[in-house]
């Protein structure tokens, strides 16, 4: 998936630049990392690349529909990513892949992917949440101007960057008063510019921008924002599941709640849909949501 050619803005030429992971070996790949400033990799930058790599042996015409993950390490974003490719198992129907990310020489991320061949058969999925449309809603950059005026010099750069993906919030209330509240909430979300038109990028795409917000569900229910300092996260698993064709740089309504948080530990699950309705995609996230005695200081 070159990045050469697309004439999206900075930010998605960068994210596509990203998925361009470059072939070591027959099985083993290196991907290039953002230099964000940020002390860890995102999870969805890892998730998204690992899905490339695997997508890279994969011969047949499938596509992904499941994959599974978990975080191991924190990632460097000081040096590039390794991912190795076992291929577990090349079906009738099905392709079953595992890929380990690793740096440092250690393992940082593991996750398997099954694919499948196109097939049609029963047919049903659950109603799209009735919820204000993207075009009625603030964009992402006004939410975060208002935001940015309450924190440190650091974060607030870091919210006004240029983002590849574009977020328009269903209860932004949330962002302005604080107090608990039910731990849900509804997010529209796309690539900020045209991609190519190629599924398994669509897919990538919508593995990378699965993991922005899972997680921060599980903080409504105690009042709480991902920004806050005396909070500890970060994620441990993710799974996603696709469940029918889309396109990420259309609007795509991602519906979730939160059911449970104990042990230092919240569990998250999403619902992917498109504009008209459609059921795309399905996603889960455990991670660790610790509060900290103390806030840690900002520098």
């Amino acid at each position: 998936m070159p990045a050469s050619k697309n004439k999206a803005p900075t930010a998605l030429g960068a994210l596509l630049s990203l998925l361009d992971l470059e072939q070591l070996e027959v099985n083993l790949f290196r991907g290039s990392t953002q230099q964000s400033g940020m002390i860890r990799v995102y999870g969805g930058h890892v998730l998204a690349q690992s899905l490339v790599a695997a997508q890279r042996t994969v011969s047949e015409p499938r596509q992904m529909h499941s994959l599974h993950a978990y975080f191991l390490l924190a990632g460097d974003p000081k040096i590039p990513i390794i991912y190795e490719v076992e291929r577990v198992r090349d079906g009738g129907s099905f392709t079953t892949r595992r890929v380990k990310a690793v740096q440092h020489g250690q393992a940082i991320f593991v996750m398997s992917i099954s694919f499948h061949k196109e097939e049609a058969s029963f047919d049903h999925q659950a109603e799209m949440p009735k919820v204000p449309g993207p075009d009625n809603l603030p964009t992402d950059l006004e939410l975060r101007t208002k935001l940015a005026a309450k924190l440190p010099e650091n974060l607030r750069s870091y919210l006004l960057r240029d983002r590849p993906i574009e977020m328009r919030l269903v209860e932004v209330e949330r962002y302005m008063k604080r107090g608990p509240a039910k731990p849900m909430q509804h997010v529209w979300f796309r690539a900020a510019g045209k991609l190519p038109d190629d599924n398994q990028v669509h897919q990538c795409v919508l593995a990378y921008a699965s993991d922005f917000t899972l997680l921060d569900t599980a903080l409504i229910a105690h009042g709480k924002l991902m920004f806050d300092t005396d909070i500890q996260l970060a994620s441990l698993d993710h799974a996603l599941w696709i469940h029918r064709p889309f396109r990420a740089d259309e609007w795509l309504l991602y519906a979730q709640d939160s059911p449970s948080a104990s042990g230092a530990r919240g569990f998250s699950r999403g619902s992917v849909y498109r504009q008209d309705g459609t059921l795309v995609a399905s996603a889960v996230q455990e991670g660790l949501m610790r509060q900290r005695q103390t806030a840690f200081e900002v520098k």
